[in-house]
C-alpha cells in the first residue's frame, strides 16, 4: 500500500505538487472565512426555568416551586446535574445534560415535563420561563449607557424599545438582559383617605382604572362593496389624560381620578441598578448562543450601536467595559505571530543543516500544507477555531516537518551514493527506494505520535473540553505531515535534486553537519568503550527527577492574562439597594483612580430574565485596563484597592477564571467544600465550623461560607374570627394588601409600538412604615373601613435569604481560592481538616472544583498513557518484530521524561493539566526518534550486510545525527517564540506546556543520540538461534 502511494506520486509528480498548491491556496481563503473563538464551548448543554412567585418568601418558593420541579425533572434522561435556588419571589432550576447533547433536544425534554407541573404551582406564581440556550463563555459585551439630561426611567424606554430589539436582531445574540432597568408606568398612587371621604372603594378604582384603558377590538361593518374594520382609538396617553378620568358624578359634579389619588408617571420597584463611571445608568449585558463566532457577534453589535447614536445623541454608549474579543484578538494575533516567527526560524535551521535551499524548501513546504489541511477538516467539522486549536497547531509546527527532514535526507544520501556508482541508477527508482527505507520510521513514528496523545480525547468534563480540541489539531496535523512525506516529498525530491546531486558532483555535508559529526563521533568513540559506566548517566538522572517529582505543585489551569476584571461583593444579605449604590458608587471612584483603569461598570442585585439568582446585596463589578500599562503593577494597585473594603465579602477574577470556576462548581471559587444535609441551621452550624478549620490551612484565600442565613420579613396572618365580623374574606384583605403594597397592574397605554403599565398602588408613606401597613384601613362590604391588625396578625418573623439545592437535596457551599501555595497542597491541607470533622447522618461533605477535577483527570490521563505505552510496545513490535527491541525504545522513554520534570521545576514548580499533556506529547516524539535510530541499525545489518558490532553503532548514529538533531531542533525553534514572549494572552495554557516538551526534547535528543545507541549495542544483539 505504501510504495503504491509513493510510486504513485512519483509517476503523478506535476499532478500532485499542482494539487498542493491548489490545496494551499483555496483552502487559505476558506480558513479566512472560519469563526474564531477564546475557548471551545466547555460548558456542558443545560437548561435553566425561572419562575417568578411576587409574594412568597424564599421557604415558601422552595416548597411550592423548587421542589415540585425538581420531583418533575428527575429522571429525565441524559440528564446529569439537578440544581435550584430559592430566593425571595423567584425560584431557579438549573438541569445539566450529558456533553454533547443536542440542546434543543434537552430542551424539549424538559418542557414536556414542566408542562405537566405548571397547573401544580400556586395561583401566585407565574408562568414557568425557560432561559435562551447560552455559551459557556455567554457575556460577549457590557455596554454601559448613561446620560448627563435624561433620567433612568427615560433612557430605559430607548433602550428597552430601540436599542434592545436592533441588538437582539444580531445574528449569533440569545439575550440582552438590562441592569438598572426604570420601565414607565402611569402609577395611580391612592390616599384612602381621599377615597372614603369621596365614599368610593378601592376595588371601584381600581375596576375604574382598568375600564379607562381597556382596549378592545371594535369588529367591521361589511357594506355591499366594502368591509370595513372599526378601530377603538385610545384617549389616554399621559398621567394628566389618566387624571381627568371620571370615577362618579356626585350632584352633577364629576369626581376625576386626580381628585382621589396622585396620578403620575414612575417606575415599579427596581429588583437591581447599575453604575457606569460613578454615575447610575444601564448595564446592557450581550449574551450569545451556542457556537457563536464572538468576534463576529461582538463586530456586528459595535455596529448597531454606532448606527443607533444619531438617533439616541442624550445617549452615552460605552461598549469597552467588557469585551472578551479584544483578549481573543490578541491571543490569535499572539499565537498567530508565533506561528510565523516559528516557521522562520524552523526554516532558518533546515537551511543551515541542509545547506541547500532546494531541499529545505522541500522539508518547509510540509508546514503549510499539514497546518491548513488540518485547520480545513475542524473548519468543516463544526465548531471554532479557538486558541486551543491553534495551539495544537503551533505545538505540532515542529513537527511537521520531522516526516519530510527524514525522506528528504535519505532521499539525498542515497542519490549521492549513487551518483557515486560507475552505472548510476535512474533517479525514479532510487528516490522510491529511499523513501521506502524510512518508511517504518514515518509511518509507524506518526502513528505513534498520535497514538500518545488519544488519551486526552478520554479526559472527562471540562478538562476533555478543553484539551481536545488541541489534541485533535496536534493529531490532524501530524497524519498530514505523513501524507504530504509519501507524496509531495518524494514527488519534488524527484523533481528537483536528482540534476543536483547528479554524477559529476562533488558532494559533502554541510559545513554545520560536518563540524557536529566530527565532534560528536569523538564523544560517541568514549561512550562505546565504557557502555556500562555511560548508562548509570541516564539512570541517576532518572532517579534525580523521580525523587523532584512528588515536590512539584499542581493547579488545573494557569491565569489567563486577559484585560477585563469582575469582583464580586456580596454584603449581608437584605442590604438595601440605596446602600449598595452608594458603596459601588465609591469603589467606582477609587477604582477609576487607578492609573490603567479606563473605565468602570457594575450591576447590583438582578436584572428581568437574566442568568443571576441574587438579591439586592450582591454586585458585580467590572473594569477594563489599559493594555499599554505594566499588567502586574496595575492588577496589584486594583487588589489593594479592592482589599480597602474589608467588611463584605469580595474577590478579584478574570471572566474565564470565573466562567471556567463556575462550569465546574456553580460558584465562582477554585475549591468548594459542599455541605448537604436537611435542616438549614445543622448546614449552617456545619459551614461554620468547616470555614472556621479551613481558615487555618496555609494557602487559603478568599475563605467565604454561603451567607445562608435568617433575615427579617413581615408577615400578615389572616384571623378567619375576627374577619367574618366584618364581612372580609381572605382574598378581600390580600387584595387590598397586594395593592397597596405591591401594586395591581390595571392596564396598558400604547405609544406606537411601545407599551407601558397602569399601576394602581399605594403612596410611599403607606408602604414603606411597619406601623402604617398595620393600621392600613380594608374596606367592608356593607360600608366603612377596618385595620388590617383588627382582621389579622402583623408581625415580623425569620426566614432565609436563599435556600441552595443539588441532586434533591439541600446544601450550602465554603468555598476559597488559593494564593502563595499551589492548588494541590492547598487542597489537601483542606482534606486532612475535613477528615477530622464529625459529620451527622443524612449530612455528607464533598470537594469540588479545579483540584476535583484535576485529579479525575490526572487519575484518567493516568491509566490512559499506560494503555498508550502498551500501544505504542505493540507498534514496536509489529515494526521490528522483536521484543528485545521493542522493551529497548519502551524502557527509554521515561529518560526523556526527565527533561519535563526539571524544565517543570526551574520554571516555578508547578504542573498545570497542560503540563501533563506536554508530557504525553514527549513520550510520542522520544518513540519516534528511537524508532528512527534504530531502524536504520536494522536497515544497515539486514540491507547493507553491516556486522553488529561498534563500527555498525557509530556508522548507524552518525548517519542519523542530522536527522534527529534537525527535528528536535526544529520541534524547539517553533516552541521558541512562546518561550521567549511567555505568559501572554492567549498563550496561557500552552507556555508551561512549551516548557514542559522542550525539556523533553532535550532529553530526549540526549538520549538518542548518547544513550540508545549504547543501550543498543549492549542489548540489541539478537539472540543465536
Amino acid at each position: 500500500m505504501m510504495r503504491w502511494i509513493v510510486s504513485t506520486s512519483l509517476r503523478l509528480r506535476v499532478v500532485v505538487v499542482v494539487l498542493m498548491a491548489l490545496l494551499v491556496v483555496v483552502g487559505a481563503r476558506i480558513l479566512q472565512n472560519s469563526a474564531f473563538d477564546v475557548f471551545p464551548e466547555f460548558a456542558p448543554p443545560y437548561v435553566e426555568i425561572q419562575v417568578e412567585a411576587p409574594g412568597l418568601s424564599t421557604s415558601e418558593v422552595e416548597a411550592l416551586i423548587a421542589v415540585p420541579i425538581e420531583n418533575a425533572l428527575n429522571g429525565t434522561p441524559f440528564a446529569t446535574r439537578l440544581r435550584s435556588k430559592s430566593v425571595l419571589g423567584l425560584a431557579s432550576v438549573v438541569l445539566h445534560f450529558e456533553s454533547g447533547m443536542d440542546i434543543i433536544k434537552a430542551r424539549q425534554l424538559v418542557q414536556e415535563r414542566i408542562a405537566r407541573v405548571t397547573t401544580q404551582l400556586p395561583a401566585v406564581a407565574k408562568a414557568p420561563i425557560m432561559l435562551t440556550p447560552l455559551s459557556s463563555t455567554s457575556r460577549v459585551m457590557k455596554i454601559g449607557v448613561t446620560s448627563s439630561k435624561l433620567s433612568q426611567m427615560d433612557m430605559t424606554t430607548l433602550v428597552r424599545w430601540t436599542a434592545r430589539p436592533r441588538i437582539m436582531a444580531v445574528p449569533g445574540v440569545a439575550n440582552v438582559a438590562i441592569w438598572g432597568q426604570r420601565d414607565r408606568q402611569l402609577q395611580v398612587r391612592v390616599d384612602p383617605e381621599r377615597l372614603y371621604a369621596n365614599n368610593i372603594k378601592l376595588n371601584q378604582l381600581t375596576t375604574a382604572v382598568r375600564d379607562a384603558t381597556l382596549l378592545l377590538g371594535g369588529g367591521f361593518i361589511d357594506m355591499p362593496n366594502q368591509r370595513m374594520a372599526i378601530s377603538n382609538v385610545p384617549d389616554i396617553y399621559t398621567a394628566a389624560d389618566l387624571a381627568n378620568v371620571t370615577i362618579k358624578t356626585l350632584n352633577g359634579v364629576p369626581i376625576r381620578l386626580g381628585d382621589l389619588a396622585e396620578v403620575t408617571e414612575g417606575y415599579p420597584a427596581p429588583i437591581g441598578d447599575a453604575i457606569i463611571n460613578d454615575v447610575p445608568g444601564l448595564l446592557l449585558i450581550v449574551e450569545k448562543q451556542p457556537q457563536a463566532n464572538t468576534l463576529e457577534v461582538t463586530r456586528n453589535v459595535e455596529k448597531v450601536i454606532a448606527e443607533l447614536k444619531p438617533g439616541m445623541k442624550d445617549l452615552d454608549f460605552d461598549t469597552t467595559i467588557f469585551r472578551p474579543a479584544t483578549f481573543i484578538e490578541m491571543s490569535i494575533h499572539n499565537l498567530n505571530k508565533a506561528l510565523l516567527v516559528g516557521c522562520v526560524l524552523v526554516i532558518l535551521i533546515l537551511f543551515f543543516f541542509l545547506n541547500d535551499w532546494r531541499t529545505a524548501l522541500i522539508s518547509v513546504l510540509a508546514i503549510p500544507i499539514s497546518l491548513i489541511v488540518a485547520a480545513l477538516v475542524l473548519h468543516y467539522r463544526g465548531g471554532t477555531l479557538d486558541t486551543m486549536v491553534l495551539a495544537g497547531l503551533v505545538i505540532a509546527l515542529g513537527e511537521v516537518v520531522d516526516d519530510a527532514i527524514i525522506d528528504v535526507e535519505n532521499i539525498v544520501r542515497r542519490l549521492r551514493l549513487n551518483s557515486l556508482l560507475e552505472q548510476p541508477r535512474k533517479a525514479f527508482k532510487v528516490v522510491l527506494k529511499a523513501s521506502m527505507e524510512v518508511r517504518s520510521a514515518v509511518v509507524y513514528g506518526s502513528i505513534i505520535v498520535a497514538l500518545v496523545l488519544m488519551p486526552v480525547f478520554f479526559l472527562p468534563g471540562l478538562s476533555g473540553t478543553f484539551f481536545r480540541p488541541l489534541a485533535l489539531s496536534y493529531i490532524l496535523a501530524i497524519l498530514a505531515s505523513l501524507f504530504v512525506a509519501l507524496t509531495l516529498t518524494p514527488a519534488l525530491s524527484l523533481l528537483i535534486l536528482p540534476k543536483r546531486y547528479a554524477a559529476g558532483h562533488t558532494h559533502h555535508d554541510p559545513p554545520l553537519v560536518a563540524w557536529l559529526k566530527e565532534r560528536y563521533e569523538k564523544i560517541l568513540h568514549r561512550l562505546v568503550e565504557q557502555p556500562g559506566r555511560s548508562l548509570r548517566i541516564p539512570m541517576a538522572v532518572l532517579v534525580m527527577a523521580l525523587i523532584i517529582l512528588p515536590f512539584l505543585g499542581e493547579e488545573f489551569l494557569p491565569h489567563f492574562k486577559e484585560y477585563d476584571f469582575l469582583m464580586h461583593w456580596v454584603e449581608k444579605p437584605g442590604t438595601s439597594l440605596e446602600a449598595m449604590d452608594r458603596i459601588t458608587i465609591r469603589a467606582s471612584k477609587e477604582l477609576r483612580a487607578v492609573p490603567g483603569v479606563r473605565n468602570f461598570g457594575s450591576h447590583i442585585g438582578r436584572a428581568e430574565v437574566a442568568d443571576e439568582v441574587v438579591g439586592p446585596n450582591f454586585t458585580e463589578l467590572w473594569i477594563s485596563i489599559d493594555q499599554a500599562v505594566n499588567y502586574d503593577e496595575t492588577v496589584a494597585k486594583v487588589q489593594d484597592v479592592v482589599d480597602g473594603y474589608p467588611g463584605l465579602y469580595r474577590d478579584l477574577l478574570t471572566y474565564l477564571r470565573e466562567r471556567v470556576k463556575e462550569v465546574l462548581t456553580g460558584t465562582s471559587a477554585s475549591i468548594v467544600v459542599r455541605i448537604y444535609g436537611s435542616d438549614l441551621a445543622v448546614l449552617q452550624k456545619k459551614a461554620k465550623q468547616v470555614g472556621d478549620s479551613l481558615a487555618r490551612v496555609a494557602g487559603v484565600s478568599d475563605l467565604k461560607v454561603q451567607p445562608q442565613i435568617l433575615v427579617p420579613q413581615l408577615e400578615v396572618k389572616f384571623k378567619p374570627e375576627a374577619a367574618s365580623q366584618f364581612g372580609l374574606t381572605a382574598g378581600d384583605v390580600r387584595r387590598t394588601i397586594n395593592t397597596l403594597v405591591n401594586g395591581t397592574k390595571a392596564g396598558e397605554i400604547y405609544e406606537g409600538q411601545k407599551i407601558f403599565d397602569v399601576v394602581v398602588w399605594g403612596t410611599l408613606e403607606q408602604r414603606n412604615n411597619i406601623e402604617t401597613i398595620r393600621n392600613m384601613l380594608i374596606d367592608i362590604p356593607n360600608g366603612g373601613r377596618v385595620p388590617l391588625k383588627d382582621v389579622a396578625d402583623v408581625y415580623i418573623a425569620p426566614t432565609p435569604n436563599e435556600i441552595t439545592r443539588e441532586s434533591s437535596s439541600r446544601r450550602i457551599d465554603v468555598t476559597c481560592n488559593t494564593k502563595g501555595k499551589d492548588l494541590g497542597t492547598v487542597a489537601r491541607g483542606i482534606e486532612e481538616k475535613l477528615s477530622q470533622i464529625s459529620f451527622d447522618e443524612g449530612y455528607h461533605p464533598e470537594i469540588l472544583g479545579e483540584y476535583a477535577e484535576r485529579q479525575e483527570s490526572q487519575s484518567r490521563l493516568n491509566y490512559l498513557a499506560l494503555l498508550s505505552i502498551l500501544g505504542i510496545f505493540l507498534i514496536l513490535y509489529a515494526d521490528f518484530l522483536s521484543y528485545r527491541i521493542a522493551l529497548l525504545i519502551l524502557i527509554s522513554l521515561p529518560f526523556a521524561l526527565t527533561g519535563c520534570v526539571i524544565a517543570s521545576l526551574l520554571h516555578g514548580g508547578v504542573l498545570s493539566l497542560g503540563s501533563l499533556v506536554g508530557f504525553v506529547t514527549v513520550l510520542g516524539i522520544a518513540a519516534r526518534n528511537g524508532i528512527m535510530l534504530i531502524s536504520h541499525y536494522r536497515h544497515l545489518e539486514n540491507k547493507e550486510g553491516e556486522t553488529f558490532g561498534k563500527t555498525l553503532v557509530i556508522r548507524g548514529a552518525l548517519e542519523r545525527m542530522a536527522p534527529i538533531l534537525m527535528t528536535a531542533a526544529a520541534a524547539i525553534l517553533a516552541l521558541l517564540p512562546i518561550l521567549v514572549t511567555g505568559n501572554q494572552p492567549g498563550q496561557e495554557i500552552e507556555f508551561p506546556m512549551a516548557i514542559v516538551i522542550t525539556g523533553g526534547l532535550i532529553t530526549s535528543t540526549i538520549l538518542n543520540l548518547f544513550f540508545l545507541p549504547i543501550a543498543y549495542f549492549r542489548y540489541g544483539k539478537a539472540p543465536q538461534a
